[in-house]
């Protein structure tokens, strides 16, 4: 996320400290980074804090590792890596937090017309209304848009080329995926009843 910010103050080598100090200290680091983030942090934003030689994967795997036993984790999206409150806490968080603009406020429709987009994405909403068998409002597309779960993809190639619409990183955030290859697969949900897909 940050342009190029760097710091030359900040001491990257820290070859003054023995490995095991020095790796612990690179942890620290990337631990605060992503404590004082709103969004995911790509990889080259973290490589940034550390020694020229580390590997930013193994700092994160470690500080995971730490955090075993703790209410939050460390998430791996799409765009880089985030703090977000194991969903074991989410009925403690909502009986005590005021997170009420941050909960997603979405029907079980919309739920269904999410995972279309999610699965059959770039699509119209032709293309929706193909799998529903009836008209997808502007109203429901503008909800999810708004919720930045999806965005606009590249236009149809057909005449009047219509909007197609994606998911967006809010959305693997959302519902806690790396990526989309971590969606439910498609048969197991048609097993599960859920055959609009």
């Amino acid at each position: 996320m940050a342009k190029d910010r760097s710091d030359p103050e900040l001491d990257r080598e820290l070859a003054e400290l023995p490995p095991d100090l020095r790796w612990r200290e690179w942890m620290r680091r990337i631990e605060a980074v992503l404590f004082a983030s709103a969004a995911p942090v790509p990889r080259e934003d973290l490589a940034r804090i550390v020694g020229q030689g580390a590997s930013v994967d193994l700092l994160v795997e470690d500080l995971a590792a730490d955090l075993e036993g703790r209410a939050f984790e460390i998430a791996q999206g799409a765009a880089g890596w985030m703090f977000r409150t194991r969903a074991t806490y989410a009925p403690a968080i909502r009986a005590a937090a005021d997170v009420g603009d941050q909960l997603l406020d979405l029907s079980e429709f919309d739920v269904a017309v999410l995972a279309a987009i999610a699965y059959h994405q770039p699509i119209t909403r032709d293309g929706l209304k193909d799998i529903f068998g009836k008209e997808i409002s502007r109203d429901l597309i503008g909800r999810l848009h708004a919720q930045a779960l999806i965005g606009t993809g590249p236009r149809a190639p057909r005449r009047g080329a219509p909007y197609t619409f994606v998911t967006t990183e809010q959305f693997l955030v959302a519902f806690g995926l790396a990526s989309l290859n971590d969606l439910p697969d498609r048969e197991q949900l048609n097993d599960a009843g859920v055959g609009v897909l």
